[in-house]
């Protein structure tokens, strides 16, 4: 295990593949005990089609071949490994430089309530054994199973990062990531009060799942298309029925419950697929609307934090903003961390939180029996 003297700072390298399946982040993270942790440089890897097809099928098989989910692993790997060699090569840096990669891996199924009366689980593709062998690099991953081995939703633990790198900043913060899945996060004035963080609902995976069934691209571009339709105040009636919104916290989702098949069960097939986007970006706006009147604000109005890719759609953070009239929606790159790069610190810092036996979850998050140290170590 590599360390460094405790007031220097130290290089730690986050990466991560959203339930988007769009690439892989990787963030270089300088992290100094005592200061918020600043973001140095990153490096996008987009990911290979071949490899999307692979990983979105299995995320939603009801069965799988042990060869496919080790091919899947194998590939997945080897790009983290492109992700966090063209990261070093751009910086000029050498792999004994980096005191730990934080890998959160590829989520295939999240099911923190278990499934079909099993127990609980949440399983991640990933091989850090590997990524330890191909980059050089101290890995630390499997952030999630500790969390839920004490009797936490595993998820979502980007609110512990939101903290360490927000909670420093006078009054009271909130901030949201807009991924595949939306998660909230509210940051106290009163450091004794605890933080509340959990998943409002889907964001950017229905969206592109419907776009990617109209089109042929991924997704729309800046909300395109669903600003072009209409909102279909019967069909968002319906979904908004999904008793998951309707769960006081802790609470987090997936791909499990959420999905295309999910969707079509509410349509009536007279709907226009223009208006089915407009009214997904409805559902995100109003389930994030719906998770921020949960929260005890101390003030009347606030300023939320707004990241992930959604982030960069045009009409969803329209919707989000006529929901939410009393808060100012805000860009993380105003204080240094750009749209696209919070999830990935947050497992920079989560290595770094392992390597120094400190904890990774909040309990008053995740609902578990107490802190807990996460992650396994993979020396090179």
């Amino acid at each position: 295990m590599k360390t460094s003297h405790p007031s220097s700072p130290a290089y730690y390298i986050g990466l991560m593949s959203g339930t988007s399946l769009d690439g892989i982040d990787a963030a270089l993270v300088s992290i100094t005990p005592g200061t918020p942790p600043k973001l140095l440089a990153t490096a996008a890897v987009a990911m290979p089609d071949t490899l999307h097809a692979q990983l979105l099928h299995l995320c939603h098989a009801p069965a799988a071949h042990f060869a496919e989910l080790a091919a899947a692993e194998d590939a997945f790997c080897r790009l983290q490994a492109q992700a966090v060699t063209a990261l070093l090569t751009e910086q000029g840096l050498a792999p004994a430089q980096i005191t730990a990669i934080g890998s959160h891996g590829q989520t295939i199924e999240h099911a923190p309530q278990g499934h079909q009366r099993g127990p609980a689980y949440t399983l991640q593709l990933d091989n850090p054994s590997l990524l330890a062998e191909l980059t050089g690099c101290t890995v630390v991953a499997d952030f999630r199973r500790r969390d839920l081995a004490a009797g936490g939703q595993a998820a979502p633990l980007a609110p512990a990062f939101h903290q360490a790198l927000f909670g420093q900043r006078s009054g009271e913060q909130l901030v949201l990531n807009l991924g595949g899945f939306a998660n909230l996060t509210w940051l106290p004035q009163e450091p004794e009060r605890a933080v509340v963080g959990f998943d409002t609902g889907p964001a950017n995976v229905l969206l592109d799942a419907w776009f990617a069934k109209h089109h042929t691209g991924r997704f729309d571009e800046s909300g395109t298309w669903a600003a072009s339709g209409q909102i279909n105040q019967a069909l968002l009636a319906r979904l908004l029925q999904e008793p998951f919104f309707h769960q006081p916290p802790p609470r987090s989702t997936g791909r499990e419950l959420f999905h295309l098949a999910w969707l079509e069960k509410q349509l009536t097939g007279d709907e226009a697929p223009r208006d089915v986007q407009a009214t997904l970006a409805e559902l995100t706006a109003v389930s994030v609307a719906q998770g921020v009147e949960q929260l005890p604000l101390s003030q009347p109005s606030a300023t939320l934090l707004v990241g992930g890719g959604g982030a960069h759609n045009a009409y969803l953070m329209a919707r989000l903003a006529a929901h939410l009239p009393k808060v100012t929606l805000l860009s993380p790159a105003t204080l240094g961390w750009p749209e696209d790069w919070i999830e990935a610190g947050a497992f920079a810092w989560l290595a770094h939180q392992r390597l120094h036996g400190l904890p990774g979850n909040l309990p008053s998050v995740t609902g578990a029996s107490g802190p807990r140290v996460l992650g396994g170590i993979y020396a090179p």
